[in-house]
């Protein structure tokens, strides 16, 4: 057997690294027997070109057999597949057609239940419209007729208020004559 490193090298370099004499032929000879039942065992897992050449001719000679299996079944049954492709083929088509009739109405359906939607939200946005424009109306006059009233009350508190004013003043010009 061949081993793929030099033994006398790593004795030395054992050596040179503190191991004695004996200690390092003792460690390349633990390795030795390692590496040589490793070998071993790999060795009995492997094939031998032999056996492999004969595996490979066994193989070949089933790849054979398969292939006229397959060229008899090919014949025998290739045209029965076909004919039944055909058929399969004419039912996916009418059911393709019926598939389509049935999206047209669907869609036919949809189109005219959007469009009646549509109709109803325009009618409810135009109430809603109308009553907005009634409520602001509404509001507008609620407004206006409290301006009006604030208005009259500020023109009655200005009355008040100059009343009051020339009421003081004669009293206090009364007042003013008594004491002069």
């Amino acid at each position: 057997r061949r081993l793929y490193f030099d033994t006398h090298a790593l004795v030395c370099l054992l050596e040179a690294n503190g191991f004695t004499t004996q200690q390092s032929e003792v460690v390349v000879s633990a390795l030795v027997k390692i590496m040589n039942t490793n070998l071993d065992m790999i060795y009995k897992e492997m094939v031998t070109k032999v056996q492999q050449e004969i595996a490979l001719q066994q193989v070949m000679s089933h790849i054979g057999g398969v292939k006229k299996d397959m060229i008899i079944l090919e014949k025998s049954e290739f045209s029965a597949l076909r004919s039944e492709n055909e058929k399969i083929k004419l039912e996916l088509q009418q059911i393709k057609k019926q598939v389509m009739d049935e999206i047209t109405k669907v869609r036919a359906d949809n189109k005219l239940n959007l469009n009646l939607e549509k109709s109803r939200v325009k009618e409810l946005h135009a109430q809603q419209d109308r009553a907005l424009t009634q409520t602001d109306r509404k509001i507008d006059t609620e407004v206006a007729d409290l301006k009006t009233m604030l208005e009259s009350h500020k023109l009655d508190n200005i009355k008040y208020l100059a009343g009051s004013v020339f009421t003081c003043l004669t009293v206090a010009l009364g007042f003013y004559r008594l004491w002069i």
